[in-house]
């Protein structure tokens, strides 16, 4: 583009921006801390023209009248988009009930936890229903996605493969005759579009690929799978704008020594947000697990002590998992605090209520606490089980055989009800629980009769009755009664 002065033409003149690599930030110079994100080396420069949408010609053309876009009313008559259904439970759960058309999804999770494997394994169930789908790589070879294929018994599937990393050449070929089902990009990290001078993988081009997929989504009506990085911290790589501009965000958790896998949602404008679904990874790829509570709690010692049955609320489904805690005497200036699975600054607050308002002295103690099976827990309804659970492990005393535990502690120590709490009873009669430990003054409920519970009100009425002997005695009534 040439600007004339005079008669004279001059090249445009280019600006220099900064942009934080981790946040997206744009800064007039470069600096070693960005100052939005707080971090360190982040901020790289990028090419850029002077004057931007607010001068020159550009300028001039959003000033014309542009065209008029249809307006309709809002109480209109609209049906349910359909869906596509792969067919995989735990999937369709996850995405509310299949992928809608014209959808696109955001797919994050750490380096070899199964990304890959799983949406290969959903486009072979989709091609297995009559939806055309394709498979784009970025980071594979054809040959390479093939032998994964025949290691899943997924090589007759009637899914097409691409690698190509130039969005460009995929979008073009995407819009070459009918558009698919549903395509798989695998990862936005390796795409990059030539209208940009930074390297792929930098927020520039990772924000521009995302929005020429989700542009190409919503005019073709094919649904997009997105499958992102993830930082150290665990956040999917990139800018946040990303999250915002697809319509669901998936992680897919798991931990290393463990067989299970976790897709849970974090957006998601068609379902319900926070929904999980569990797999379990094995030779012939992901398996789903349509009862996770049995799996969870599958090799569990319920004679123990420090070890508790919480019946929490994923989504839409009551999961059963065993919470194991142990305390031992320090030989440190400052003990230790190890958690997995849980918040740690949710177990600090338990640990200070139980010493204030309770009690029992932790000050020297080195607190160890577990969510066994890998499962990472986000509610507060798992409190009073964590609690159980370090009583339990202080006073050497098991938990009562066949008990579950929920409650929403409070700083004054008191034990606060929690929602969904029929749904959780119920799953703990079908597993075969028969006690209960929860709120007192909790929602009366039309639960199971087979359960026998005791309501506690406070934690010192909790040490109370694990030292009287569990849940024997006036607190205990039938679930059918309240």
């Amino acid at each position: 583009m040439t600007i004339k002065f005079g008669n004279k033409p001059q090249m445009a003149r280019q600006s220099r921006t900064f942009v934080c690599q981790s946040c997206g930030a744009v800064t007039p110079r470069w600096a070693g801390r960005c100052e939005s994100c707080g971090e360190w080396n982040t901020i790289v420069e990028e090419a850029g023209t002077a004057g931007g949408v607010g001068a020159g010609p550009a300028a001039k053309a959003l000033k014309g009248k542009g065209r008029t876009i249809e307006l309709v009313e809002m109480s209109g008559e609209s049906a349910d988009p359909p869906r596509y259904e792969s067919g995989m439970g735990e999937f369709d759960r996850v995405t509310g009930g299949g992928l809608v058309p014209g959808s696109a999804l955001l797919i994050g999770g750490d380096p070899g936890i199964g990304k890959s494997t799983l949406l290969l394994q959903v486009m072979a169930a989709l091609a297995g229903r009559g939806q055309s789908v394709v498979y784009i790589s970025g980071e594979e070879a054809i040959a390479q996605v093939r032998m994964r294929a025949r290691r899943l018994g997924l090589a007759e599937a009637p899914v097409q493969l691409g690698a190509e990393t130039n969005l460009k050449d995929i979008i073009g070929t995407l819009e070459n005759g009918k558009a698919p089902d549903a395509v798989v990009i695998d990862s936005i990290q390796t795409m990059w579009t030539d209208t940009l001078d930074s390297a792929p993988g930098t927020v520039a081009q990772v924000r521009a690929s995302a929005q020429e997929l989700v542009r190409f989504a919503k005019k073709s009506g094919t649904a997009i799978i997105l499958v992102g990085h993830v930082t150290k911290e665990g956040q999917i790589a990139g800018p946040r704008v990303v999250e915002h501009m697809v319509d669901a965000v998936i992680y897919f958790e798991g931990e290393r020594g463990h067989q299970f896998r976790i897709l849970r949602a974090v957006k998601n404008r068609f379902g319900p947000a926070n929904e999980i679904g569990v797999f379990e990874m094995g030779e012939k790829g992901l398996g789903e697990v349509p009862n996770p509570s049995a799996l969870f709690l599958g090799e569990r010692d319920g004679g123990t002590s420090g070890s508790s049955v919480f019946a929490g609320i994923e989504g839409t489904r009551p999961v059963l998992v065993e919470i194991q805690a142990l305390t031992a005497q320090s030989t440190l200036g400052t003990p230790r605090r190890a958690v997995v699975g849980w918040d740690s600054g949710r177990l600090s607050m338990v640990l200070a209520v139980l010493e204030a308002r309770c009690g029992l002295s932790l000050a020297g103690q080195d607190v160890y606490l577990n969510v066994a099976g890998g499962l990472r827990i986000n509610e507060p309804a798992a409190d009073l089980a964590v609690a159980a659970a370090l009583i339990s492990s202080i006073t050497g005393k098991p938990l009562p055989e066949n008990c579950v535990i929920f409650g929403e502690i409070s700083l004054s120590g008191a034990v606060r009800p929690v929602s969904q709490m029929d749904a959780r009873l119920k799953e703990a009669e079908k597993l075969g629980f028969s006690r209960a430990i929860l709120p007192a003054g909790a929602a009366r409920t039309r639960g199971p009769a087979a359960l026998t519970f005791t309501e506690i009100s406070d934690l010192a009425g909790l040490i109370a009755k694990l030292a009287a002997g569990g849940d024997k005695g006036s607190g205990g009534r039938r679930a059918a009664d309240m």
